[in-house]
């Protein structure tokens, strides 16, 4: 005979599993079955049992539950197993082996597992308790507190024999296995940090780097949005474990290549970018010069004076300890770009701009480019598209960092970023400078003679961004934004490159990669219908797709008829935590009350179309206070202005603005209140925040 608590309550014996009856009889063995050997009150039980005041007649149902339970195990032969269920006055007592119970060997096998001191036996040992598992624990139990609890104490013992298993296969050097075991459990636990740590290193010695940051930035995010903290100190550390393990890496290949294949002092290089360097996932990491441009005796003099000149003497000092332990890491060449984008179609005219913006070399200046346009468009996309092609151009590293400017938290601080990078470079933390000025002084200094690529994502503000901005001649920036940056461009020559949103053939396109060529090809009217009903965004697209994906059954018709009913438009076009509605709104929470308002004013409008005197018309505002709002509006591509004094607004914003409008009323405007004076003090560099979202999972 044999009890099972993990999973559904079940007593199985030789000819199959007893009837155990209602969800309260099953309740009720549970509760004993959890203090084996242990007198259980009857007011336990009955408070477990009932969530709410219980009903007069508790004491009766809880006894009769006791006795017909007696009277199951005695016709499943409980007596010849040593079991015997018993009451003691107002209480039951479970008489039992309690080797008989599933979660009690459970707890002898993870015992007796050391993962570390001996790997070889823990594997099987931590195996076999895993395999005791059949489904979440206590199922089949009624919904209350005390049985919540229970089963979250069990789930936590299990995820952690999983982060045990884990580490036993990474001791052992199986890292794949030990990232096969930790992969599901962090997808179904995406906050236990301490099984991402676990995770992201084993994903990282796989050689699956790209991944493994990925899943740290994902976490970050979740953290904020749903507990509003930062990650503790095991993720912080494995993410800084994983930074500074890939540094020390590129300098042990670095130091072994020949001679001829270094940087000299004065930046030099003999051979420069790799000519058959294979764009895509990867590219640019094999093969490629280590990046032996990083501080060593032949540059401790600029290093120290640049970051001198930063009015702060922790810079001078950080860049002067920094080359003298940095030496050997001089072959240090990160490669932190997410991985490419998926069925990744079109942008030609796009990605040949951003070439001819950041291979510009008439200036001497170091090239920067602005990736500008709508929430969904697929600005990162883009970009990182464009970056994996060209990552052989970049031997000394491709550096990305999410700047989570759109979002309801607050966006990256500067300080977090530069060190992130200074630690891919091979900085020691201690040698880290806290303040943001001393860092970027540090940052120039290190990448001063270095062929770099930076990837800046989802930025807010041209001030978030100015830190950040390598200043050698040879590194090359892309910054995205739902914003136009004017700032940068008037202060830092960045060169503009917008992105526009799809046309019939290239939406159609997009939806054939998604569903295949076929299911499009039979209905071509449809797909045209779609790509109008998503606004031509690459995001929308993909959400409808998935729509699709998920029922095989529909044809392409059918989704566009569901999505021609506005008040479901929105809706249908999300895909669990992605989607236009959320991509929107972390746009809008940027807005000003009174900017929120006018955008609220403007999707009432008939047909999307209107000039600054309808406007005003609309919000209630003078014709100065409304120009200004349309002007930021224009600026963050909530409106277009297709000619002078001529604007248009999408339907999808249309009908994300009318939703919010009708679903907020006056506590939608205190929250644009409070959003401005975020969006002000933005503006003057911000803090730790929540990611952007759609531009990662908006690629298109």
């Amino acid at each position: 005979m044999e009890f099972s608590l993990l999973g559904p309550i079940a007593v199985s014996t030789g000819s199959g599993e007893l009837s155990l009856g209602p969800a309260k009889r099953r309740s009720v063995l549970a509760l004993l079955l959890l203090q084996p050997n242990t007198t259980v009150p009857l007011e336990q039980l009955i408070d477990s049992l009932w969530e709410d005041e219980p009903p007069e007649h508790a004491r009766t149902v809880v006894q009769g539950h006791v006795s017909r339970l007696r009277a199951t195990l005695a016709e499943g032969g409980a007596e010849a197993y040593g079991i015997e269920l018993t009451t003691h006055g107002s209480a039951y007592l479970l008489r039992m082996p309690e080797e008989l119970i599933d979660a009690h060997r459970f707890g002898e096998l993870v015992t007796l597992a050391r993962p570390e001191a001996a790997p070889a036996d823990a594997v099987p040992l931590l195996r076999e308790a895993l395999g005791l598992w059949r489904g979440p624990a206590l199922t089949g139990t009624v919904t209350s507190p005390p049985f919540a609890a229970a089963a979250h104490a069990l789930e936590e013992r299990r995820l952690t024999a999983v982060e045990a298993l884990g580490r036993a296969h990474g001791t052992l050097g199986e890292h794949e296995q030990a990232a096969a075991v930790l992969y599901s459990a962090a997808v179904n636990h995406p906050l236990r940090e301490g099984l991402i740590a676990g995770l992201m290193r084993a994903l990282f010695r796989t050689g699956r780097q790209s991944d493994a940051l990925e899943w740290f930035h994902r976490t970050r995010r979740l953290l904020n949005e749903e507990l509003g903290v930062d990650p503790g100190e095991r993720l912080r550390g494995a993410y800084e474990e994983i930074l500074r393990a890939e540094a020390a890496d590129g300098g042990r290949k670095g130091a072994a290549k020949p001679a001829g294949g270094a940087r000299a002092a004065g930046g030099a290089t003999s051979g420069g970018a790799r000519p058959g360097a294979h764009p895509g996932r990867g590219a640019g990491t094999e093969g490629a010069p280590g990046a032996d441009g990083a501080p060593g005796e032949g540059t401790a003099p600029g290093a120290g004076g640049m970051a001198a000149r930063g009015a702060d003497g922790a810079a001078a000092s950080a860049a002067d300890g920094g080359a003298r332990s940095g030496s050997g890491r001089a072959g240090a060449a990160p490669r932190l770009l997410p991985r490419p984008p998926a069925r990744f179609l079109g942008r030609e005219s796009q990605l040949t701009a951003l070439t001819d913006v950041l291979t510009d070399r008439t200036t001497g200046e170091s090239p920067l480019a602005v990736v500008a346009g709508p929430a969904g468009v697929g600005k990162t996309a883009c970009a990182v598209q464009w970056a994996h092609l060209h990552a052989g151009a970049f031997p000394d590293g491709q550096l990305f960092a999410d700047l989570r400017g759109f979002g309801e938290g607050d966006e990256a601080a500067p300080a977090e970023i530069l060190r992130d990078f200074l630690l891919a470079l091979g900085t020691p933390p201690e040698r880290v400078p806290t303040s943001a000025q001393a860092a970027s002084a540090l940052f120039r200094s290190l990448v001063a003679e270095r062929r770099l690529l930076v990837v800046l994502d989802n930025a807010r503000s041209s001030a978030q961004v100015r830190p950040l901005l390598p200043g050698g001649p040879h590194c090359v920036t892309v910054v995205t934004s739902r914003s136009r940056l004017d700032g940068l461009v008037a202060t830092d020559c960045a060169r503009p490159v917008g992105l526009q949103t799809l046309g019939h053939e290239e939406g159609a396109a997009l939806l054939g990669a998604m569903l295949g060529q076929e299911r499009v090809a039979e209905d071509p009217a449809a797909a045209r219908e779609l790509v109008d009903l998503c606004d031509g965004l690459p995001l929308a697209l993909r959400a409808a797709a998935a729509q699709l994906t998920a029922r095989p059954r529909w044809r392409l018709a059918r989704l566009a008829a569901a999505l021609r009913d506005e008040r479901r438009r929105l809706a249908l076009l999300s895909a669990e935590d992605t989607g236009i509605a959320a991509a929107l709104r972390m746009s809008v929470a940027r807005l000003s009350a009174d900017d929120a308002r006018l955008l609220s004013a403007l999707a009432t409008s008939a047909d999307g179309h209107l000039n600054a005197s309808v406007a005003a018309a609309l919000a209630g505002y003078d014709p100065e206070r409304t120009q200004d709002g349309l002007d930021r509006l224009a600026e963050m591509h909530l409106v277009d202005e297709e000619a002078t004094d001529v604007y248009t607004i999408s339907t999808l914003t249309q009908l994300f603005a009318r939703d919010e409008r009708g679903g907020s009323g006056d506590r939608g405007d205190r929250r644009g209140e409070r959003r401005g004076e975020r969006r002000d003090s933005g503006e003057r560099g911000g803090g730790k925040g929540d990611a952007g979202g759609d531009e990662g999972d908006g690629r298109g």
